[in-house]
């Protein structure tokens, strides 16, 4: 078996111990939820039957029933291995970044960042096997329920959190790379005029401030930040810091994922007269 096999392996039976020994603590502790943390969690076997659950519940209508997307996703999980993987790497990024969170299993269960990253992620799927009305019908959704507008063309990374997610909007043609930050009511767009490639391609290791947005076919470099309410309508450079309306180069992050370490303040700043060269 191949190493990487083994390793996406190795991280979901990880996350997995800890969300059963999670519930099974919750479920002691609080009887209201013993019911549901039992379906969802405990009387699951692998951390596949967890995430089937918890998305059919969450995406669940009167025109897409539980029992169909129950079906539905479990295929998904069970053709592709990367989508547990992926989410497990995604809970754990919000474990390691995000100061409210200490246990698994409130990540699975309630951040809707979290939820609706897997529901894009489902909806991915389909969209690369052909079933478009689905996917776009899981998108739909995906909006209603969480507020949250990700087009299911949009290739997305691991280890990605969107914090709190709220207003975030995200692009067709977009790409999102490996251990991204992105945090509410950021837009990776189009300027309008454009068609085909038209949305901006976030690299790795990228921090994405609250309100910041993006527009075009443009990059964003490895290991950059984004401020929060700025406006980038050009490339960012790798570990670059930019913020303002345009965005102009500030400085530049002070460790080489602000991703990981989530320091919106921390950068080394550029001098004034650099600042104003810039806008001139």
């Amino acid at each position: 078996m191949r190493s990487d096999m083994l390793h996406e392996i190795n991280a979901q039976v990880s996350v997995f111990g800890l969300l059963h020994q999670e519930a099974r603590t919750a479920a002691g502790a609080e009887p209201l939820l013993a019911d549901m943390l039992e379906t969802y969690v405990i009387s699951q076997s692998h951390l596949e039957g967890c995430l089937t659950a918890v998305m059919a519940s969450a995406m669940a209508d009167a025109t897409l029933s539980f029992e169909a997307l129950t079906d539905c996703f479990r295929g998904l999980y069970q053709a592709d291995a990367s989508l547990v993987d992926s989410a497990a790497c995604d809970m754990t990024a919000v474990l390691e970044r995000d100061a409210a969170s200490s246990e698994y299993l409130p990540i699975l269960l309630y951040l809707k960042g979290f939820q609706a990253l897997q529901a894009h992620r489902l909806a991915h799927a389909l969209w690369q096997c052909g079933r478009r009305m689905l996917a776009r019908a899981l998108h739909h959704r995906t909006t209603q329920v969480f507020g949250i507008d990700i087009h299911p063309a949009c290739r997305v990374g691991r280890g990605v959190m969107l914090d709190h997610g709220t207003g975030i909007v995200i692009g067709e043609t977009a790409e999102i790379g490996d251990n991204v930050s992105i945090m509410q009511g950021v837009t990776l767009g189009g300027t309008g005029k454009e068609s085909g490639d038209r949305h901006p391609k976030v690299r790795s290791g990228v921090l994405i401030g609250a309100g910041a947005t993006v527009l075009g076919n443009i990059e964003i470099g490895y290991g950059a930040q984004i401020g929060a309410g700025s406006v980038v309508l050009a490339k960012v450079e790798e570990h670059t810091t930019v913020v303002g309306i345009p965005a102009r180069q500030a400085g530049r992050p002070r460790c080489p994922s602000p991703s990981v370490t989530m320091e919106h303040g921390s950068f080394q700043p550029v001098s004034r007269a650099q600042w104003y060269q810039q806008g001139s």
